[in-house]
């Protein structure tokens, strides 16, 4: 099973949010606030981070920033703050997607998805099928 981390204040969304991924097979943690989601960050082993923006505390940018001085632990932020300049600014401190609020919930399971087969298809041992080859350019 894939462990996950979602860091958001909104309980009733993350309870929601919690029960259809573990629907979809994921092991969910929560954390409701900066403090408490850098710290399950930071202890977990997690395999991606669902993030928003808007936490209790200081944002999920400055979270992230403190993550990445530390991990490269996939980064999906999911927040109502839509604005270009938000989404340029989350991708350029290190997040691997954005989603913005509301969302629907199997678009948001098909890019955790995805986010996670490309980090773990380029993990250096990652084993890989059969006849494939490396491009070297």
């Amino acid at each position: 099973m894939k462990r996950l981390l979602i860091v958001d204040d909104d309980h009733e969304l993350v309870n929601l949010l919690k029960r259809f991924l573990e629907a979809e097979g994921f092991t969910v943690d929560t954390a409701y606030d900066h403090a408490g989601g850098l710290k399950a960050a930071r202890a977990g082993d997690h395999e991606i981070i669902i993030l928003d923006v808007m936490l209790p505390g200081g944002s999920g940018f400055e979270l992230l920033k403190s993550l990445r001085q530390q991990s490269g632990v996939p980064v999906l932020l999911l927040t109502a703050r839509g604005e270009a300049v938000d989404r340029i600014l989350g991708l350029e401190i290190g997040a691997d997607d954005y989603v913005t609020k509301p969302f629907d919930p199997r678009e948001l399971v098909a890019r955790i998805r995805a986010i996670l087969r490309r980090t773990h298809e380029s993990a250096p041992n990652a084993p890989r099928p059969e006849g494939d080859e490396i491009l070297n350019v």
